[in-house]
């Protein structure tokens, strides 16, 4: 709940517009519940990080509404897998919306201060995994962390990684993105002594399955240190790794 929620319960009471019991009850019960949305108000206290609105399979309306009561607690919020058909519409009602069109992530507000301390290294293999890792470096913004991008280094040229091993090597926590063999994480993964987390993506040809050759590659890694996550989940990558890089 943001400080001018509380004040403004507590004004209630001195007024004698409510008593404390009730005020007792708004402090302590930070949830509120739209007719398709019970909103959990409170998961930035619990967990240092608001909640996250997933932007498939709701309307346009549902996102507007939920964004404006996230708004009402003063929280930044980023919404994941927005299109722009939805982002367009979501901005002529909120002024403050920013759309990150390759990402698919609109954020309202502004975004979690980040430490100068310490940053995430985003690697992807090619080109084409760019808007998974796009998801990932927003989210991770969003939720205040330094993050370095290093775009299209594959092993199918693999003097491309190594030209770029110090940005690699002095972070805190490697975000790797593959997909169609997905051996890149693997490769990383013997390379830092950082935590690695891998993001297969469903970029490849018929027999890649979406994802899955990646998938079990990176679940297969014999590099120590590799952890993985859902195929293109980006938002999920990037959550991890900002716990991490936090601590």
């Amino acid at each position: 709940m943001g400080q001018d929620k509380m004040i403004d319960i507590l004004k209630a009471v001195q007024r004698h517009d409510i008593d404390v019991d009730t005020a007792r009850q708004k402090l302590v019960t930070n949830k509120e519940a739209l007719p398709f949305a019970d909103l959990d108000l409170e998961r930035q206290q619990r967990t240092g990080y608001p909640e996250t609105v997933f932007g498939e399979g709701k309307t346009a309306e549902q996102i507007t509404a939920i964004i404006e009561k996230f708004r009402e607690n003063e929280q930044v919020v980023l919404c994941t897998r927005i299109s722009p058909e939805k982002a367009h519409y979501v901005s002529q009602k909120i002024a403050q919306a920013k759309y990150y069109q390759t990402a698919r992530c609109l954020v309202i507000g502004d975004k979690m201060t980040a430490s100068p301390d310490s940053y995430i290294a985003i690697v992807s293999a090619g080109t084409s995994d760019i808007p998974i890792t796009e998801e990932a470096a927003v989210t991770a913004e969003t939720f205040g962390n330094r993050v370095e991008r290093v775009y299209d280094v594959g092993v199918a040229g693999i003097h491309r990684l190594f030209e770029h091993l110090d940005v690699i090597r002095g972070a805190k926590v490697v975000i790797v993105a593959a997909g169609m063999d997905g051996a890149l994480a693997s490769v990383v993964g013997g390379l830092v002594a950082s935590p690695v987390i891998a993001l297969p993506t469903s970029i490849g040809y018929g027999s890649s399955f979406n994802g899955l050759s990646a998938l079990l590659t990176m679940l297969n890694s014999c590099a120590e240190g590799v952890t993985v996550v859902n195929i293109d989940n980006g938002f999920g990558a990037a959550y991890s790794a900002s716990v991490i890089n936090h601590m």
